[in-house]
């Protein structure tokens, strides 16, 4: 057997050995690290604003860092740079963090960019739920939230405004629905 064989096969069993691990890990630990020991990946596509970090920080002074961030078998980040940043904004000295150390070098690299694109699509908001949902809150509760930077980040559903004219564009009518904290304006379809 060649040489080059053998390194191919090697690296097939791998990849597979690494497959079946992450299908095995449905119960992930929880590790809290200091923030100062996790790497930032220098090649995420996703870049992170100001604005989405205040409103990430915000959201974590709110409800708590409810959403780990993922690492690898070195403490990269694979996901969850902007609330690596949002923590050191709030002085955190640690996170919570799952590591995904069977992932494959093309597995994480992939994961990366899929879990950035997926956040960003498909969905859209359902009026009637989210009219019941915002009615529902007791804003006042809320102090420490920023609501209008985190509402900010939100992409608003594509269509035309109230000023538009839906005869000429033949799109459906769409009206507003306002957050009564901050007056952030959810278009929705009528």
């Amino acid at each position: 057997m060649t040489k080059k064989k053998l390194t191919d096969e090697r690296r097939q069993a791998t990849v597979a050995e690494k497959r079946k691990a992450a299908r095995i890990q449905t119960r992930p630990e929880i590790e809290m690290l200091a923030v100062d020991r996790l790497v930032s990946y220098a090649k995420n596509a996703k870049k992170h604003d100001d604005r989405q970090v205040a409103a990430l920080a915000g959201s974590i002074r709110e409800f708590g860092f409810t959403n780990p961030v993922l690492i690898d078998g070195q403490d990269g980040i694979i996901a969850g740079h902007g609330r690596v940043l949002a923590a050191q904004k709030l002085g955190l000295a640690s996170v919570p963090c799952i590591r995904l150390a069977h992932l494959t070098d093309a597995q994480r690299r992939a994961y990366i960019l899929a879990d950035n694109r997926l956040a960003e699509t498909g969905g859209g908001w359902d009026a009637a739920m989210l009219a019941a949902e915002v009615e529902a809150i007791d804003w006042a509760e809320l102090d420490d939230l920023d609501l209008v930077e985190v509402l900010k980040q939100i992409e608003e559903p594509r269509g035309i405004s109230l000023e538009d004219d839906a005869s000429e564009t033949g799109d459906e009518k769409r009206k507003a629905l306002f957050c009564p904290k901050c007056g952030f304006a959810f278009e929705v379809a009528q």
